[in-house]
Formats: structure tokens, C-alpha cells, sequence
């Protein structure tokens, strides 16, 4: 039975992003077929479908780091037909057809059964912006970090991972300071939680090797210049949470916040991160986020409208999070 997909080519260096209807002989090896529901688009998506960088490892192939459905078929011990399931990062969209298709096959071990407390569509809303704000929050809680502690900022708030990590911080307790670019949000920002709205040029300019300390802790989307100025005005003992790099890759940063202040920089992976801190993450996002919050992050989109949507969220020019609906 043949589905629809977008699928990238690259012929004689030409890269392209298209509808296709495809067959189950253009399935890829794995234990698991899942009929897919929803899907959403990051801002590695983005990267990948206008092949800013050079995501998409193996060609033709179906981008999309997310995937949430119900499964078809399944040989993989504890995963049956009719469960309803999620694909967060592994090789989705890199080297493994993706998740902007009606249909998709999967190693069953890249699998997560969904938590009752969500919908496929409410999996997608958070998707692997969301997982990652919560792989952000677990590393803080594990640097000893509490809401008496102060103050914790985010940055590239307005986006879909600082977004989510503003509704949990705010639901745990924490006051939360968004940095953002696009200060018409102000008001979206409080509305998940924000407590205080700065501008992002304030620190996205070189600055001082160590500053007066201002937060306790922060989750950075940003990295460059960015991460530099949070490090150097987190307070003594603080954790900063990084996993992005809109800015830059490089970090133009001093030592003297790691030995002065003590302060720890917790990397976030959220592509090879294991199964069971995978599992730990969406149980205490199933526990944590107020899916009334999640709904106010999210717009829906169909397959047909995805690459225009990857050209705005690389323009700073989407708000929250975009859940596709594969069959729309």
C-alpha cells in the first residue's frame, strides 16, 4: 500500500525536498512498523530540510527527528500492534527515513511507548525541543539546583525548547527570566511562566570574562557570545544547561566562572542519550507540564506546508512549537 511522504534528493548536487508517494519496499530495515500520526519540526528539521547544514547523512531519505503514532506490526519483544508509540532523534532524519511520512519502520529499541497523560499529537507538541528542555531541567536538579537556590534563566525563549522549559520551570516552582529577541512575546512569555523578560542583545554581544552573578542556574539554546555572558553571570555553585548553538558552535568564554565561582556547564545530548534516561524524561514530563500550557505553544501544520516552515523557524520567525499532521 503506498503512503505519503516528503523526501529529500540530492542529484548532482542539487538538493530538493518533495511530496512523494512511496511503498513499503522504500521502508527501511527495523522490528516495528508504526502508522504514523503526527510529527513536528525542530530547529535541526529546519537545518536539515534547507540543508543549511549537513544533516541528512544517505540520500534519497525522508527527513524528520520525531514521530508518534500507532503500531502496525511489530517482532520486538514488549512492543505490540496497536500500541501507541514515539521516535525521539537516534537516526531519524540522518541516516534513517524520518518522520514527515504516513508511514515508518523503526528498530524496535528506538521505541517509547507513550505515557497515558499524552495524546500522539500532545508527544509531538513536545517532541525532541521538549525532551531536551526536560534532559535541561533533570541535568540543573542534578547539580544540586532547587527553586531557593534564585533565579534561573532561558534563552531563545520564544523558541520551542525554551518555550516548554519556561512552562516546567515555572510549574516546579522556579522563578524564570526569558531572554528573547522578539520582546512583542513578552506576553506569551509570562503567560508559561516567565517572571521577567530580558533582551537578548544584552547578552549576545562579547562581554566581561566574569560579571556580577544574576541567576542560579539557565538552560541555553543559544551557545557563542550567549553562552559566554551566562556563564559569567551565574552565581556561585550555579549550573548552566547547553545544547544549542543558533548563534555559533564556538565559545568564546573564560575559565574564571568554573574556578572562581565553581559554576558547572552540563552538555545536552538528546540524539544518543540512553533508553532509560529517555524513559525518565517523558515520565517526568507526563508529571510536569501543564498540557494546558502545551497547547498554547502549538500550531498545526500539514505535510505540504513543512519546508515552509523550516525556512521561518531558521528566520527566528516561529513561535513555540509546530506539530505536523501527516495525514492532513
Amino acid at each position: 500500500m503506498s503512503f505519503k511522504a516528503l523526501l529529500a534528493t540530492q542529484d548532482d548536487g542539487n538538493f530538493a525536498v518533495n511530496l512523494a508517494q512511496l511503498d513499503d519496499n522504500d521502508l527501511m530495515n527495523g522490528d516495528v512498523t508504526i502508522d504514523v500520526e503526527y510529527s513536528t519540526v525542530n530547529y535541526k528539521d529546519g537545518l536539515a530540510l534547507t540543508n543549511r547544514l549537513p544533516i541528512i547523512g544517505r540520500f534519497p531519505l525522508i527527513p524528520g527527528a520525531d514521530l508518534a503514532g500507532t503500531v502496525r506490526a511489530s517482532s520486538h519483544h514488549g512492543i505490540q500492534p496497536g500500541d501507541r508509540v514515539m521516535v525521539n532523534c537516534w537516526g531519524l532524519g540522518q541516516t534513517h527515513h524520518g518522520g514527515f511520512t504516513q508511514k515508518a519502520r523503526v528498530p524496535g529499541e528506538w521505541v517509547i511507548k507513550l505515557p497515558d497523560a499524552f495524546s500522539t499529537r500532545d508527544a509531538m507538541a513536545i517532541g525532541t525541543a521538549g525532551y531536551t528542555a526536560m534532559l535541561s531541567i533533570m541535568a540543573l536538579e542534578h547539580g544540586g539546583l532547587t527553586p531557593q537556590r534564585g533565579d534561573i534563566l532561558v534563552t531563545g525563549a520564544s523558541g520551542g525548547a525554551g518555550s516548554i522549559a519556561i512552562a516546567l520551570l515555572s510549574r516546579l516552582g522556579y522563578r524564570v527570566i526569558a531572554s528573547t529577541g522578539r520582546l512583542q512575546e513578552a506576553d506569551y512569555l509570562r503567560e508559561l511562566g516567565a517572571a521577567d523578560i530580558i533582551d537578548r542583545h544584552v547578552l549576545s554581544e562579547p562581554g566581561q570574562p566574569i560579571a556580577r552573578e544574576r541567576w542560579a542556574g539557565a538552560i541555553d539554546t543559544v551557545g557563542s557570545h550567549t553562552l559566554a555572558n551566562v556563564l559569567a553571570q551565574t552565581a556561585y555553585r550555579g549550573v548552566v544547561a547547553a545544547f544549542g548553538m543558533v548563534q555559533g558552535h564556538d565559545l568564546p568564554a573564560s575559565v574564571l566562572p568554573f574556578i572562581l565561582r565553581n559554576v558547572t556547564l552540563a552538555g545536552i545530548d538528546a540524539v544518543n542519550a540512553p533508553q532509560s534516561v529517555r524513559l525518565e524524561a517523558w515520565s517526568r514530563l507526563a508529571r510536569d507540564l501543564d498540557l494546558a500550557k502545551l497547547t498554547s505553544t502549538t500550531q498545526v501544520v500539514g505535510l505540504a506546508e513543512v519546508p515552509d516552515v523550516a525556512q521561518r523557524i531558521l528566520k527566528g520567525q516561529v513561535r513555540g512549537r509546530t506539530v505536523v499532521d501527516v495525514n492532513a
